[in-house]
């Protein structure tokens, strides 16, 4: 069997970007025509001395041209790396769980665009790595744009020093209103119920106070409330501050019957943010992002830590699937 080394070499594509002289995200593609177990045991030799350095340097890998094509495989694949599994409590987005610790991406309508976030940015239990992967490519559209967080603290810290410095002394407070079972017709339509993993309230109570979040009953739902909780995070890996927050995501994209996105996130002392620097975060994000277009066998790996990812809208068929360690 191949050596992890001669199995994978690195790629371009013309939508990658130099950041501070490293290609983003890093490419990898077989080099030459293999079967799945020898991608799992080209992962397996090669995480520690090929991809992770790359994931380090980058923030982000994609996989291109390797023999995946069913959530199966996926889930082998992610299998492969060793990152021990984490639960999905607490998250917004509503999913489906496939096979093994795969599950469906954002299950949102294709009109409609998810704005940039680090996943989970919102509780402080998050994943450290998220994997997602190409099981039915787009018709049209249907990016995940990613974007390197550091990169966007250094333009915000730039162009709104005062904002920024509020951000980092108060934190921000997120608000969310949630029914019982999940509206797949929201982009934040998970319901308390499969957000705890449990339908009873007293268990919901107690995952919640682990993570910090308080919240109140009402009579077809629960409103939560977290934070605050640090905006802006140190990567102690990389020595750097990140944008590590769900702010533009919430105040622009958690609207639904039940939650008004302006009131989904304030600053941690209660007072608004400012519409105007949220829609220029907003700007930022656009202009520093990549967007590959999804090819069927892709497998995007994102070190949570270095970076956000969006979505954007699409016309179907379109399948993600997705994997959150810790």
């Amino acid at each position: 069997m191949a050596p992890a080394g001669s199995f994978f070499q690195q790629a371009a594509l013309p939508e990658q970007r130099l950041v501070e002289g490293v290609a983003f995200p890093a490419v990898l593609v077989p080099s030459a025509a293999a079967g799945h177990d020898e991608l799992v045991a080209a992962v397996r030799s090669g995480r520690a001395s090929l991809v992770e350095p790359l994931l380090g340097a980058a923030g982000a890998v994609l996989l291109r041209g390797f023999p995946a094509r069913t959530a199966a495989d996926f889930d082998r694949a992610v299998e492969a790396f060793g990152y021990e599994e984490l639960p999905y409590v607490g998250g917004a987005a509503p999913r489906t769980n496939v096979v093994g610790r795969v599950f469906t991406a954002n299950e949102s309508p294709p009109d409609q665009k998810i704005p940039f976030h680090h996943e989970m940015a919102q509780v402080p239990t998050f994943p450290s790595k998220l994997f997602f992967f190409c099981e039915v490519e787009p018709k049209s559209g249907g990016e995940t744009p990613i974007v390197l967080s550091h990169y966007v603290y250094k333009r915000m810290k730039e162009k709104f020093p005062e904002f920024v410095e509020k951000l980092e002394k108060d934190g921000l407070i997120y608000t969310r209103i949630l029914g019982v079972g999940d509206d797949p017709s929201s982009p934040i339509g998970r319901g308390w119920q499969s957000t705890f993993l449990t339908k009873d309230r007293s268990i919901a109570e107690e995952r919640a106070a682990k993570l910090g979040m308080k919240l109140e009953w009402t009579d077809d739902g629960v409103k939560t409330v977290m934070g605050p909780i640090p905006a802006v995070k140190w990567d102690e890996s990389r020595g750097r501050k990140i944008w590590f927050n769900s702010m533009v995501a919430a105040y622009t994209g958690w609207k639904d019957s039940r939650n008004d996105p302006v009131k989904a996130v304030t600053f941690g002392d209660g007072s608004p943010l400012p519409a105007d620097v949220i829609a220029e975060c907003g700007k930022i994000l656009e202009e520093e992002c990549v967007a590959i277009p999804w090819q069927q066998g892709d497998i995007l790996l994102i070190d949570n830590w270095a970076v956000l990812h969006s979505r954007r809208s699409f016309e179907p068929p379109r399948r993600i699937l997705a994997s959150l360690c810790k």
